[in-house]
């Protein structure tokens, strides 16, 4: 059984919000502490050093690990003062063009820019609010519908919750859990919570450590997005609370988009597997992603093709 969980707690795909407390809901928000943009910039200008931006420092002692505030400053075209406000969430207002600049000095890549564009654009303190259950949309759905029931497939919401798969999809990364529990979403499955609670879900990947830091890195790019989604909130807050490991990864504050990857499984009916998920964007449904698994070589494809569906 995962570490913090247990056994009297319900099963993980299963959505804690509908059976908890109002008390337990603010305790889960109250666990992840809402992301600043000065935190943002002060731990991605802990990681920079003045060798990767062509400083030199003519071997003198250091007393912080990455660069200077002044020197993030200069680099960037702006004031020391004014970055320093940045930093210290002082400033009420950053600019594009200045949010770029930043984010060239400390080299960030495009989820991170996008998710420090995001954290600049967001309130103080985000108004929490419980949106509506995710309907995956028609079209989305005709997608999926249209692939080989050979090609495992599944329709993700924002928060990583099944909204749909097909048999071979079901098959593949969830046979455990009831093929018609994504059209409910009090039983909607969790992709989140299996990958962190789910003892089932943690034996069948045996990259689990990679995507977990994924699976962590998106859901941080997401809240960049979604800074009011309650949901949301309660999602890392319970995983924070019963998983030691997923608490780890939130506070070393990576940002990833999750678009494509290796999967190495070991399946418990059809054994070693490797494939590359590819996920599908549809801009009737940006929040909605479809995500295909392909075979990396012939014996993968081989056993997909005995997955019960």
């Amino acid at each position: 059984m995962p570490a913090g969980r247990t056994a009297n707690q319900p099963l993980p795909w299963v959505h804690l919000a509908g059976a908890g407390t109002a008390a337990d809901a603010v305790l889960t928000i109250a666990v992840m502490k809402p992301e600043s943009l000065g935190v943002f910039l002060k731990t991605r200008r802990d990681r920079v050093t003045p060798v990767d931006v062509g400083l030199r420092t003519y071997g003198t002692a250091r007393r912080v690990p990455g660069l200077r505030r002044e020197e993030l400053a200069q680099l960037a075209g702006v004031s020391a003062g004014y970055y320093t406000r940045l930093e210290q969430d002082q400033a009420t207002t950053a600019s594009p063009q200045v949010l770029d600049a930043l984010a060239r000095v400390l080299c960030l890549d495009a989820a991170e820019t996008a998710h420090l564009h995001n954290l600049a654009r967001r309130p103080a303190t985000p108004r929490m609010s419980r949106p509506d259950p995710e309907r995956p949309h028609p079209r989305v759905l005709a997608l999926l519908n249209s692939l080989n029931e050979t090609t495992p497939a599944l329709v993700l919401g924002r928060r990583g919750d099944v909204l749909a798969w097909n048999g071979a999809g079901h098959s593949l990364i969830a046979e455990h859990v009831d093929f018609d529990a994504p059209e409910d979403p009090e039983r909607r499955p969790s992709i989140p919570r299996m990958f962190f609670l789910d003892s089932h879900t943690r034996a069948l990947h045996r990259n689990w450590a990679e995507l977990a830091r994924v699976h962590v890195a998106y859901l941080r790019l997401t809240t960049g997005r979604y800074p009011g989604d309650g949901r949301l909130a309660e999602l890392i807050g319970e995983l924070a609370m019963h998983s030691d490991e997923f608490a780890s990864l939130w506070a070393a504050g990576d940002v990833a988009d999750c678009t494509v990857g290796p999967m190495h499984l070991r399946h418990p009916t059809i054994g070693d597997v490797d494939v590359t998920y590819q996920v599908w964007l549809q801009p009737d449904s940006p929040d909605h992603r479809l995500e295909v698994y392909i075979p990396q070589d012939a014996a993968s494809a081989d056993a997909l093709r005995l997955l019960p569906r």
